[in-house]
């Protein structure tokens, strides 16, 4: 009994040293905040490389960028036209929001919005959304079209241009029926 109760002390201190270090490693390392940097938007067969910073210009202030405006022009959309859809408002609470994106109702909106915007690879499409929507919500609790890209947890986000109409209102309709569902 006594040799019992040493190898219980003598552990203790073992798996105390182990929590501290990982405590430590986990506090001193430094994961860094990933964020979409570029958008590949897609309008018929067109594709081109813009930068969530060019698109967030515009959506601010309406001034598109010489190549954004020629992209667009070849596409034949209107830069306003792409501003008003990257600015489209959905007002919504966060933690509910996040609530309902982790049900088996939010796999099911989730994923026809993962067809329009996601990952190059199609891969975790579900995940980034939901990262981008909940913390697009966050601040203000609403959501924007530019916000889910500015929070894409990936460098890079495909979007299907012509399918932009469709995603706004997938949300909207989805966070309209939100309080309506069990949780």
């Amino acid at each position: 009994m006594m040799m019992t109760q040493k190898k219980k002390l003598s552990k203790k201190p073992q798996i105390m040293l182990s929590l501290l270090f990982s405590l430590l490693g986990l506090f001193s390392a430094k994961v860094p905040a990933q964020a979409a940097e570029r958008v590949i938007l897609k309008y018929s067969i067109l594709r081109e490389s813009v930068s969530v910073e060019e698109l967030s210009h515009l959506a601010n202030t309406g001034e598109a960028s010489r190549s954004l405006r020629s992209y667009l022009k070849l596409a034949n959309k209107e830069p306003e036209e792409l501003r008003t859809l990257l600015n489209n408002n959905v007002d919504v609470d966060p933690v509910f929001l996040s609530k309902a994106l982790n049900s088996f109702a939010g796999g099911i909106v989730l994923d026809p919005i993962g067809e329009v915007i996601h990952t190059p690879s199609k891969r975790a499409n579900r995940e980034s959304l939901r990262g981008a929507l909940v913390t697009s919500a966050l601040s203000d609790k609403n959501i924007r079209l530019i916000e889910i890209f500015e929070n894409y947890p990936t460098e890079e986000i495909h979007v299907d241009g012509d399918r932009l109409a469709e995603i706004y209102q997938s949300i909207e309709g989805f966070v309209s029926k939100v309080p309506r569902l069990p949780f």
